[in-house]
């Protein structure tokens, strides 16, 4: 996962991981600020997470997230 793409989308990113990660407030989001270790922190505390499975359900989510985006403003043929 490119950590940049968090960081510089968060704001874009934050409703969407507050419907990901319902257990977090918005205190949390905001202390997260886009930060991977500090939002991998914050499953591991509120969700019981290994920093492994935390990291890796932030991936996914946000592969998921740029897949969505891209899906969106892809040219579709006129064919």
């Amino acid at each position: 996962m490119n950590k940049d793409v968090l960081e510089g989308k968060w704001k874009q990113i934050r409703g969407e991981a507050k419907a990901w990660w319902g257990k977090l407030t918005d205190d949390d989001l905001d202390r997260a600020a886009g930060k991977v270790e500090v939002l991998a922190g914050l499953l591991q505390e509120k969700y019981g997470y290994t920093h492994q499975r935390a990291v890796e359900d932030i991936d996914k989510h946000v592969t998921e997230y740029e897949a969505k985006l891209k899906k969106k403003t892809a040219p579709t043929s006129g064919k």
